[in-house]
């Protein structure tokens, strides 16, 4: 970016060429007319290679006159600028570097933009050109890391007219509207609407109750973002993917419960699962994520995962601090403290790819109440009526299992435990499998494949026991299977398992050293027996005797 007096010396220097040029290109003409040089040398120099000049003198000619009228044009604007020039020579003074002790970073920043400024064009779009004055008024009014400019244009300050009053939020009646918000082209996505479709009439009904109970109780409508970020193309979208074969679902049912609970209690939302999405919401400025926000952020709350989080200290610059106390991070297995705080985390080797963040710890909300330091989210049972219940009890199938699992290598290494269980009862399994290449399970075991939500549903209201093989840990399936009537069966884990002793937790910013003593510990401690059982599996006889007393246990 030059100034003016820069170019007007490039426009003189490039008359000069041109003009240096022509002459040259004259002393060839004259060589052209001349019979000296036509005599014995038409071999070594054909005439037809000097044929285009008078055409190519034309155009120098051409572009030599467009740089004068262009220099001439400076010329004019450098005359025309000239009082403002002397202004500005009077504020450089007043563009110095303020030394004021409220603002202690400011020499620092300005140092930095000096040598930096060009790095992401976001500075270039709120106006920074290289001069100390724009980084100044950067600084103060983009940033707040120097004192405003005195000399800046400001508007008085009038009085505001009062804010209008807060909308009120009010129970939804239809849950259509949160399906379009949702969007399509996910097969996760699909999941979630299909998941909120089944549950839609409880929803309701849940809301007419919760609303009789707070018996018109005045509650302020607020501005949500609800940025999915496990789903978006940036982080992989492992998921997606992995929806129908089998893949873990926790995570995507209680997102569908935490945008159905929002979108009941009467909020307006956003819902986004691309990056791109994100940044138009927020008013993330064009370049690299290293500027605030264009404007002030338009939402009370924000919910989102910890891919989320990643994407937006990205991309808001200094604004991700400034209204980091609205986020609100699901967090399956919770984020303890010691990871949580940076510096602890630093000093005492804590840090992970996941922890850090300086968030108050009741902002990381869980699946399953496990800590006290974060605060519980939770996600939907299926709500049974009596008549449902009494139909369920009387067509239970005593001697009938289903195996908690559906890819095909949570069986492997568990042909002990199963040969034992078909001994007693008639095993079920819902395992992915391709057409060509039928899962490896064994011989005696009746397996559906994948099953949509309702046939599932129907296959656990029919079973006794929903038995688990350590694996996937605190899923809602296990709930669900005993709101249907079913006892759940889980192995014990014999050191309990966490981030010092097993992979699948290694990198997750907490230790839980004693608590993940089983699969489910929620269903082990807060539950129990005769609803959940948990075993030694390496005990045959420990395992066997559970299956029997299960067997003959009503629930």
């Amino acid at each position: 970016v030059m100034g003016a007096l820069e170019s007007r010396g490039v426009l003189r220097r490039m008359s000069d060429m041109l003009e240096m040029l022509m002459k040259r290109m004259d002393i060839l003409a004259r060589l052209e007319n001349s019979t000296d040089f036509h005599k014995g040398d038409e071999a070594r120099f054909p005439l037809d290679r000097f044929q285009p000049a008078a055409g190519l003198m034309e155009r120098i000619q051409a572009i030599a006159q467009n740089v004068s009228d262009i220099a001439v044009k400076v010329d004019q604007i450098l005359r025309n600028s000239l009082l403002n020039g002397k202004v500005m020579e009077g504020r450089r003074d007043q563009c110095e570097v303020p030394r004021d002790p409220k603002y202690p970073d400011c020499a620092g920043k300005v140092e930095w933009m000096r040598a930096r400024w060009t790095s992401d064009p976001c500075y270039a779009f709120f106006g920074v050109d290289g001069t100390e004055c724009s980084f100044l008024i950067y600084l103060s009014e983009v940033e707040w890391f120097c004192p405003p400019l005195p000399w800046r244009n400001r508007t008085v300050a009038v009085p505001s007219p009062p804010p209008p009053p807060w909308p009120q939020a009010a129970f939804r009646r239809d849950l259509a509207r949160l399906l379009e918000l949702i969007g399509t082209g996910k097969e996760s996505l699909s999941f979630m609407k299909k998941r909120i479709r089944h549950l839609g009439q409880q929803w309701l009904r849940a809301a007419r109750r919760l609303e009789q109970r707070l018996a018109g109780r005045q509650r302020d409508q607020k501005h949500i973002l609800v940025h999915i970020g496990f789903l978006t193309e940036e982080s992989g979208d492992v998921f997606s993917p992995r929806v129908l074969k089998g893949g873990p679902l926790g995570e995507m049912v209680q997102w569908a419960d935490i945008l159905a609970a929002l979108f009941m209690l009467g909020h307006s939302l956003r819902v986004t699962v691309s990056l791109k999405e994100l940044q138009s919401h927020l008013g993330v400025p064009p370049g690299r994520g290293n500027c605030p926000l264009t404007s002030p952020l338009p939402f009370d709350l924000i919910y989102t995962d910890y891919h989320g989080l990643q994407q937006m200290k990205q991309h808001m610059g200094l604004s991700f601090k400034k209204y980091r106390c609205r986020v609100r991070v699901i967090d399956t297995f919770g984020t303890e403290p010691a990871y949580n705080h940076e510096e602890y985390a630093t000093l005492r080797g804590y840090r992970t790819n996941w922890g850090y963040w300086n968030l108050q710890p009741t902002q990381f909300m869980t699946m399953f109440p496990h800590t006290p330091d974060n605060s519980f989210m939770g996600f939907v049972s299926e709500e049974l009526n009596q008549t449902e219940r009494q139909l369920i009890k009387a067509n239970k199938v005593s001697s009938m299992a289903v195996v908690y699992g559906k890819e095909a290598s949570i069986w492997k290494g568990k042909e002990k435990f199963l040969a034992i269980l078909n001994k007693y009862m008639e095993i079920h399994g819902t395992v992915y499998y391709e057409t060509q290449r039928p899962p490896e399970v064994p011989a005696f075991v009746k397996n559906h494949g994948l099953l949509p939500q309702h046939e599932f549903q129907q296959l656990l209201r029919k079973a006794k026991l929903f038995i688990g093989f350590g694996f996937p840990y605190e899923g809602p399936a296990p709930l669900e299977a005993i709101a249907n009537g079913c006892v759940f069966l889980q192995a014990r884990f014999n050191p309990p398992h966490s981030s010092l002793n097993h992979e699948f937790f290694r990198g997750k910013p907490t230790s839980r050293e004693a608590s993940v003593s089983s699969q489910h510990p929620y269903a082990e401690d807060f539950i129990g027996k005769p609803h959940v059982w948990t075993v030694d599996y390496n005990n045959s006889e420990e395992f066997e005797a559970a299956i029997k007393t299960i067997m003959r246990t009503q629930v």
